[in-house]
């Protein structure tokens, strides 16, 4: 019986070398994903003009918040000066009202009287009850008579010749004059003296 060689290196070398073959060949996804890790800043790249769109975009939407918040802000300080403004015309009239009321009682007593006096007096007693309540307001009369005439408070409408008042100085008071602290509410009318012609 003759005998049979196998050899084994026949079979061998090209499944060997189909190996080789089959172990240099990349599947093609598994390239791209090697290609892009060799590169990682271009994956992490962001585009300028997306960038500078989400920017403007937030930029524009806090500026439309600012206005907002400040057109809420012009209304509430509006409707706070309304209210302060309201508020102290109520003030002053609770002040006035007694002092009308007197005069309101001094008017009706009036008619058919012939207490003259008693009139008199009686616009008296209402002339100082208005007086002090402007005290406590704040307001203070302007004063004029025998004093330099001042035009920051003093408003000429006449003058007159006088030997007894100096020049320039206030000789009458037309109309009195109000202001409150440094505040002129009306000016004073006034005649002021000047020189005797000779």
């Amino acid at each position: 019986m003759p005998n049979v060689v196998t050899d084994s290196t026949v079979d061998s070398v090209p499944d060997s070398k189909a190996d080789s073959q089959t172990s240099s060949v990349v599947p093609p996804a598994e390239a791209s994903d090697l290609g892009a890790s060799d590169d990682p800043q271009s994956a992490a790249e962001v585009d300028p003009e997306a960038a500078s769109k989400a920017e403007i975009a937030r930029l524009k939407d806090q500026l439309l918040r600012t206005l907002a918040d400040f057109d809420n802000f012009r209304k509430r300080s509006r409707r706070e000066i309304s209210d302060a403004e309201r508020i102290a015309r109520e003030e002053l009239l609770r002040e006035l009202l007694p002092v009308f009321d007197n005069l309101e009682r001094a008017s009706q007593h009036a008619v058919g009287s012939t207490d003259f006096q008693s009139l008199a007096d009686g616009i008296q007693i209402v002339m100082r009850q208005f007086l002090d309540t402007l005290a406590r307001l704040g307001v203070e009369r302007v004063a004029t008579v025998g004093l330099p005439f001042d035009p920051a408070v003093h408003e000429a409408v006449q003058q007159v010749e006088s030997a007894d008042l100096p020049p320039g100085s206030v000789a009458q008071e037309l109309l009195a004059g109000y202001h409150v602290g440094d505040r002129l509410i009306r000016p004073a009318m006034v005649v002021v003296a000047r020189p005797v012609a000779t």
